[in-house]
């Protein structure tokens, strides 16, 4: 054999190969310190308390009351930079907007229940303060008609809107203010993964059956019929009309002048879609529909010929509505309940509909600042005699199609319906009530994404479950039990996924240092003597941690089925538990892996940790679980843990492992 002459020192091969053995034994020492001697992490009161600073002062050392309002009104920071060209493009924008707006704005507040003003009263207060306050440059705001709809459903079986309207009206307004706060709320303390619970597909099967509810209660505008149930499943209301039509006088010119004009309306629509140049049309068609119409029935007296009209809106200006909500009283509750789901339905569909249109223009869109922007338009809101207000997608698309530049085209737009409530709401006095719901039912297909549900099929199969749990639920029951199918579900999936976590065996991949489930890499190589196991579950705690100990030691004992013939003829004398995707346990799980180790121990198999993450590495040495397993079986990583046990195993000195 050779020998190596350094500094008057002579080496052979075999101490060379010693020596370096023990370097590379020293170097994974010391990384595995790392891991045994990271600091503390945060505990939970410093963590939310991080956040709310995180939130009211992103990114800044030194916190001031500039920052602060800066952080607040965002108009603060690009106002100063805001030129004449831009106000030109949201000037033509809030135009534009406007003049779809209004007529939407008075048909919602009849799908609310609620008279036609308060819709226009919506469409300048909530959208006023949130162009000081929100971060988004497209989205428009005001009454939409899902959350119009939803009201009604709540607030119908509190109040009768048409034996008491003006209870009616105070607890709209009651509503508005707990939604407010609790959208406000969210956002202060970071708790927007409550909207999250409402899933994507879950909004889509949501929207969908909204809208078609939304549609067959229109049927009430068209055919001009005057008694109408105050359910929303689709059964009692075609039930109603086919009451209606045989029990009750119903006038045909109400179905053919609202008809004439949808047509209208949808193939403006159509149009517009086809030539994007032609964005306008769709937009000032509604308003077309409402003076054409307005002036047929004044011209003709069609009102006294059974056309149902809108007859008188209250001119003027937002009155105070403050002395008019209800906290106290027996409704309280239900009004913070009705509060709370209008809340979560308004930010999941302003957040969607103002990301989407942020991401086309790369801008990002702080979902916190979004929440806090909301609920402080819909208190102001409840103070000035509005309705919960959010996002529209249809006036958002028409704002951003008008080359809206910043929120001032939400102001300009809120000066417009000003300037119509103090000029305008005498000449509405003969708008028929059918052109309205034609108005609200052109908007409708928007709302139904066939594609987007076919999509979230071919994905997963138990998404497309929450969808048509929630499609389902609202057309056929109510818009409450829509949402509680839809969370349930997803709350079920979660649990599905929690409760019985991947557990996978790693092997390494061919010429490198990466472990890869073996089942997903088939070319992956197994260790001789070795098992790894890798741990999917964000979280080892109570719910799966019995699931996770004895799928583990049925790999270990070759109990599975499915891995029994291939572990056949080997000898594990080592197991190392892959924690990298582990990121927190709870004491449930810290139990679990200390009876691993027990049950590992009485068989002769060692075990070994690797790569336990902050929280994780935390717990198991305040649980003295570090102590029991030795820290010389703590490992950086899934190969140096390999590696260990493999010296140990050819019996080379090496007590690592």
């Amino acid at each position: 054999m050779g020998s190596v002459h350094t500094d008057q020192t002579t080496f052979t091969a075999v101490e060379l190969q010693q020596l370096h053995h023990q370097d590379l034994t020293n170097q994974r020492v010391e990384r595995a310190q790392w891991v045994l001697k990271s600091p503390e992490p945060p505990g939970p009161w410093q963590q939310l308390l991080h956040s709310i600073k995180a939130n009211v002062f992103p990114q800044r050392k030194k916190y001031s009351a500039v920052s602060f309002f800066k952080s607040l009104f965002p108009i603060l920071s690009w106002g100063r930079n805001y030129k004449t060209s831009k106000f030109k493009n949201d000037l033509m924008a809030g135009l534009t907007l406007a003049s779809l707006s209004i007529p939407q704005s008075i048909g919602y507040a009849n799908l609310a229940k609620l008279d036609p003003q308060y819709g226009l009263y919506t469409s300048i207060v909530p959208p006023l303060v949130y162009s000081l306050m929100g971060s988004s440059r497209e989205l428009a705001i005001g009454p939409v008609a899902v959350v119009s709809m939803l009201l009604s459903s709540l607030l119908q079986k509190i109040e009768d809107p048409i034996v008491n309207p003006v209870a009616y009206t105070n607890l709209a307004f009651t509503v508005t203010l707990f939604a407010g706060i609790f959208q406000a709320a969210f956002g202060i303390f970071r708790l927007g993964f409550i909207v999250d619970f409402l899933s994507h597909a879950a909004i889509v099967g949501f929207m969908a059956g909204a809208a078609i509810v939304i549609g067959l209660q229109q049927l009430k505008g068209l055919l001009g019929i005057s008694k109408f149930t105050t359910n929303t499943d689709v059964v009692s209301v075609l039930e109603s009309v086919f009451k209606s039509i045989i029990h009750e006088p119903w006038y045909p010119l109400n179905i053919v002048l609202g008809c004439a004009f949808l047509i209208f309306l949808l193939i403006a629509r159509f149009i517009g879609k086809k030539n994007k140049n032609l964005f306008w049309l769709p937009a000032i068609a509604p308003l077309i529909s409402v003076v054409l119409s307005t002036l047929i029935v004044y011209f003709t007296k069609a009102d006294r010929h059974g056309v149902k009209i809108v007859k008188h809106i209250k001119e003027g200006l937002n009155p105070s509505s403050a002395h008019q909500l209800q906290l106290t009283g027996p409704h309280v509750g239900q009004a913070a309940k009705a509060g709370l789901i209008s809340a979560i339905i308004a930010l999941a569909e302003a957040i969607a509909v103002g990301r989407s249109f942020a991401s086309i223009k790369g801008h990002h869109l702080d979902g916190n600042k979004e929440m806090i922007a909301m609920g402080c338009m819909n208190i102001a809101g409840s103070l000035t005699s509005c309705y919960v207000a959010t996002g529209s997608f249809s006036r958002t698309a028409v704002n951003f199609s008008a080359g809206c530049q910043t929120a001032v085209s939400n102001i300009v737009m809120a000066l417009t319906v000003i300037v119509s409530l103090e000029l305008l709401t005498r000449l509405l006095y003969f708008t028929p009530t059918a052109i309205l719901a034609s108005i609200i039912l052109s908007a409708l297909p928007g709302l139904i994404d066939i594609n987007e549900a076919y999509h979230i099929w071919k994905v997963d199969k138990l998404d497309f479950l929450a969808c048509i749990g929630a499609f389902l639920g609202v057309l056929f029951a109510s818009v409450e039990i829509g949402l509680l199918a839809a969370v349930s579900i997803s709350f079920a999936k979660i649990l599905i996924n929690s409760l019985r976590p991947g557990i996978e065996e790693l092997g390494r991949l061919p010429r490198s240092d990466i472990f890869c489930n073996m089942s997903q890499y088939p070319m992956a190589i197994k260790t001789p003597s070795i098992l790894i196991i890798g741990i999917n579950s964000s979280l080892l705690c109570f719910a799966n941690a019995n699931s996770v100990r004895e799928r583990v030691m049925k790999w270990v004992t070759k109990e599975e089925d499915e891995t029994e013939e291939k572990e056949k003829g080997r000898n594990i004398q080592h197991v190392i538990l892959d924690m990298s995707n582990v990121l927190n346990v709870d004491t449930s799980g810290i139990l679990a892996l200390e009876e691993i180790q027990k049950k590992l121990l009485s068989h002769g198999i060692e075990i070994a940790v690797a790569n336990p993450r902050w929280q994780v590495i935390h717990r198991l040495k305040l649980a003295k679980l570090v102590d029991k397993i030795g820290e010389q079986r703590i490992f950086l990583t899934v190969s140096e843990a390999v590696d260990a046990c493999l010296i140990n195993s050819k019996g080379a000195g090496v007590s690592s492992c």
